[in-house]
């Protein structure tokens, strides 16, 4: 890999290939330092030869001889290994980048078999219907050629019902989906005797997708599916693959509880690629603010496809596609390819739109798509010129993910990283050496989560009963059996735990979401018809009434929506405006699960009023660091209006819908009275301090545990705390609004009104005093800095974080300390419009005193 230096004096002025030429105008046009804005890196990474071995001896003859036909005379050195491994019965996953022929690395070995016997049995498991017919498509060429005795089919949601008999009946390899496998395979075994009976393989492909919630719930599947087999005599083999993480082997021996080799060693050669890292300019240095990175995308994607460059444009959020593909298609109204030779792509679209989208691209019709990850994942595209980056996809592993979507084949190709003003964008683009120089996050599951772990085990229970020595997970089976029978859905016999219950457990259980529950948009500009689906949580947010629908470009204003029924109602518009939503937390603390101090305990000392502080404040009188369960309610409260273009705020409305609840696994620092009380600042700097600290924690904590921004939600909340001073009652309480209005406001009538705020309690008047009595109230404020799981039950992000507090705060520290604002801006504690004039002063003082301990 050469140094931008090097790179750039690749370069020549004359006969440069149309990649190369555009990078030399955007360097050209934009040098600046790191800080101020324009190219901060170039890396080149020069073609690789292919290093390859000759046929395995045991590859079947008929499997050779259409190898050759279709032009291989060799194998690359990690498909053999693959094949070797396979054929010895190991379970192996295979992780080598995108477009090195990992297909090979499991088709060769489950087609030998299947050629050598037929009535064996393979189960294809991808995280998407996209990849299945994608991967349908190849599986086809082979079937072919070698006729009956190869039968390949795809089982899922869309499978007519007349099919899927025939399917079970005949298919001896099958590609479906972890979610059909759960709710349309496993529940109804009995259907399926034959697969399960000569099961010899499972494919998992793309196994880095399978992480955290989906991770976890595919590892419970695999439990029940392997459970399934042994009833039936078999006993399959895994093959999984990989895009390169930096713990392949354990996420799979994690996810399939079972003894698996690696495969790493890349031999497929790759073309010439180079890698940009672009960060827009600063516009405005006093608040730190940087042009926009859609706007800045927008102008780049132009330059690329302006040359006739097949160009990928990857945004981080269904808005962002939309606002990005409205843009472009603005910009080549007049031109010659026209604003149809760019789409957008993502979830939401019907299936029929996407398969035509994918193969306009292999066909080179579509000049320009706007995707989400949705393309992410190995889908044959085609040759692609250029991926951009519109802001940092939150991982290594899917940066690297998505810059390998170009290049595919042959020729040169780049990919150009244009970061947002994001903390965790604008610490990637200017610690360029960071991304380089370290192996992409770890893939973490936890497949013990109790809500995930008790909801598979009632779907276990419903295809085959329990038995008294049945091991499923690590956690104790007899409890949890226990458990589910008092709660009416297992009943208890001599020979194990029947399932009594008349529902249907696998159709409540969403493997990727909250709910299982997706809302149909229907489109009543004309005659109704529907356009597209999104999944619950989405449609809060971009579904809402009078909310600003975007798909392909074409803008909808949202008439009604039907929470009930999971419809909402759309019409056609022409709106110079897009909508944003605006949602409020709330947490509250179930259970505390460890309590530390962070950073050392502030000496003793009176208070303001004369008090000793050390009667004020929790025992060891300094921050803490804790982690436990919570519970998270959400609820959508508004929205804005943003301009096109301007991104200006040109107006807001307000929203009243249900409001979501969630429990979870958080860590929280708890900021004590003493400190607050010692900073020189008025009540309201300290709060936006406050606010801007968690701002810069919520960043660095996903550089520590290595996850996704997304996985991890930040919140304040308030642990407060009443001191009474009355000789006789008890002289201090906590409680939440149930505690205090049930118990401690009804045995004290002096005490008026005592409301929740947050998670703890606020007095909303004043204390009265009993008549000849002398009573004084203080109210305690004390913040509690949330970073807490996205998915309910938790995924295990918490307890690193409790363990690495330290850590934690002191990169927090050097954040914000090296961030060249004076005041704060969104690359460090957020913009001074959000956490004040003071905000990023605030921050560092109550971080500096709890670092330092002075």
């Amino acid at each position: 890999m050469e140094s931008k230096a090097d790179a750039l004096a690749s370069f020549r002025p004359h006969d440069l290939a149309p990649v190369q030429s555009a990078l030399k105008e955007i360097e050209e046009k934009f040098r600046a330092p790191r800080t101020q804005g324009g190219v901060t890196a170039i890396r080149h990474f020069p073609a690789r030869e292919p290093r390859v071995e000759p046929f395995p001896a045991s590859l079947p003859p008929r499997v050779m001889e259409i190898l050759k036909a279709r032009g291989f005379a060799c194998l690359y050195t990690h498909q053999a290994a693959a094949f070797t491994l396979a054929r010895e019965g190991k379970n192996l996953v295979v992780v080598t980048p995108t477009a090195s022929g990992k297909t090979l690395c499991y088709n060769l070995p489950i087609l030998s078999e299947l050629v050598e016997n037929p009535e064996a049995r393979a189960l294809y498991l991808f995280p998407t219907k996209a990849l299945s017919q994608d991967q349908l498509v190849e599986l086809n060429r082979w079937t072919e050629q070698l006729g009956d005795q190869v039968r390949t089919f795809t089982y899922d949601g869309d499978t007519p019902q007349d099919a899927r008999k025939a399917i079970r009946a005949r298919g001896n390899l099958v590609i479906t989906n972890p979610d059909m496998l759960h709710t349309g395979i496993l529940p109804h075994h009995t259907k399926w005797q034959r697969l399960f009976e000569n099961l010899r393989y499972v494919v998992i492909d793309e196994l880095h997708y399978y992480r955290g919630v989906l991770g976890s719930h595919l590892a419970n599947v695999l439990r029940r599916l392997k459970r399934v087999a042994r009833f039936y005599g078999s006993q399959p083999q895994f093959i999984c693959t990989s895009a390169t993480i930096a713990n392949p082997q354990e996420l799979a021996a994690r996810i399939l509880e079972e003894d698996v080799e690696l495969v790493d060693d890349n031999g497929a050669p790759s073309a010439e690629k180079y890698f940009v890292f672009y960060n827009p300019p600063v516009v405005n240095p006093q608040l730190g603010i940087r042009r926009s990175y859609l706007n800045e995308t927008r102008r780049l994607a132009r330059t690329f496809l302006s040359r006739g460059l097949q160009t990928i444009v990857f945004a981080n959020s269904r808005l962002a596609t939309e606002i990005l593909v409205t843009y472009l298609k603005e910009d080549f109204s007049q031109a010659l390819i026209g604003p149809e030779a760019v789409r957008g792509y993502r979830g939401g679209y019907l299936p029929l739109e996407r398969r035509e989208i994918e193969r306009d691209l292999r066909n080179g019709l579509l000049r320009g798509v706007v995707a989400t990850n949705a393309l992410e994942l190995g889908i044959d595209i085609g040759s692609l010129d250029v991926a951009l980056l519109a802001a940092y996809p939150g991982t290594i592993a899917s940066t690297w993910q998505r810059a390998g979507r170009t290049g595919r084949r042959q020729g040169t190709s780049a990919a150009v990283l244009i970061a947002s003003s994001a903390p965790l964008d604008q610490f990637m683009v200017q610690n360029p050496e960071y991304f380089f120089g370290r192996s992409p996050e770890h893939g973490y599951v936890n497949p013990d989560n109790l809500l995930i772990l008790l909801n598979h085990l009632k779907c276990a229970a419903f295809e085959l009963p329990l038995g008294e020595d049945e091991k499923f997970g690590s956690l104790d089976l007899r409890r949890l059996c226990e458990h589910l029978e008092e709660t009416g859905f297992l009943h208890h016999t001599t020979d194990g735990w029947h399932w009594l219950s008349e529902s249907y457990p696998a159709d409540a259980i969403s493997l990727r979401s909250v709910s299982s529950d997706n809302f149909v948009i229907v489109d009543n500009t004309s005659e109704p018809r529907v356009i597209g689906e999104t999944d619950f949580s989405s449609a809060l947010t971009t579904l809402h009434e009078k909310a600003i629908y975007i798909q392909n470009g074409v803008q909808y204003h949202v008439e009604r929506l039907d929470y009930d029924d999971r419809k909402a109602y759309v019409h056609q518009v022409d709106s110079e405006y897009f909508t944003d939503a605006i949602s409020y937390t709330k947490i509250k603390i179930l259970e505390t699960f460890d309590s530390a101090p962070a950073g050392p305990a502030p000496a003793e000392g009176p208070t303001a009023d004369g008090g000793a502080a050390s009667q004020l404040r929790p025992a060891g009188g300094s921050a803490r660091s804790n982690h436990g369960e919570v519970q998270v309610n959400t609820q959508v409260v508004g929205f804005k209006k943003i301009k096109f273009h301007t991104m200006e705020n040109v107006g807001s409305g307000e929203l009243t819908l249900p409001e979501q609840e969630m429990h979870t696994t958080a860590f929280w620092l708890t900021l004590p009275r003493s400190l607050m009380d010692e900073l020189p600042y008025n009540s309201t700097e300290r709060l936006d301090g406050v606010n801007g600290l968690a701002n810069a924690l919520g960043a660095i904590a996903t550089l520590l545990v290595m996850c996704d921004a997304r996985d991890l939600g930040t919140s304040v909340g308030e642990n407060a705390e009443l001191e009474i001073s009355e000789p006789s009652v008890d002289s201090r309480f906590r409680g939440n609004d149930d505690e205090v209005s049930r118990g401690d406001a009804a045995r004290r009538p002096y005490v008026t009104t005592a409301v929740a705020k947050g998670d703890g309690v606020h007095i909303s008047e004043p204390f009265s005093e009993r008549p000849g009595r002398r009573t004084v109230v203080r109210k305690i404020f004390e913040p509690n800095i949330y970073l807490y799981d996205r998915y309910p039950g938790g995924v295990g992000l918490s307890e690193p974080l409790f363990r690495m507090s330290d850590s934690l705060l002191e990169k927090t520290r050097e954040l914000i300390a090296d961030c060249p604002c004076p005041s704060g801006c969104p690359s460090c504690v957020g913009p001074v419009g959000e956490i004040g004039e003071k905000g990023k002063e605030v921050a560092l003082e109550i971080l500096r005193r709890m670092v330092t301990g002075t």
